[in-house]
């Protein structure tokens, strides 16, 4: 399966970690703690190309760092 870059980031008011991939418009998730954060996303990731491949629907290929130079 293809590695997409994920964005988290804290969310004071309700104590938990958000974290999506962008280049899967709508695919969150969070978590009391970063790495519950990652796990669910990873669930979110299976889930939305899952879904998307039964209604037909394009699977966006990562690209978000894909150019950067190391």
């Amino acid at each position: 399966m293809a590695e997409y870059s994920i964005f988290m980031q804290y969310d004071a008011q309700d104590k938990i970690y958000v974290a999506s991939i962008p280049e899967l418009q709508g695919c969150m998730a969070h978590g009391e703690t970063k790495e519950q954060a990652l796990k669910e996303i990873d669930i979110a990731k299976e889930l939305w190309i899952e879904t998307a491949l039964e209604d037909g629907e394009e699977i966006p290929q990562p690209h978000l760092f894909n150019d950067m130079a190391v």
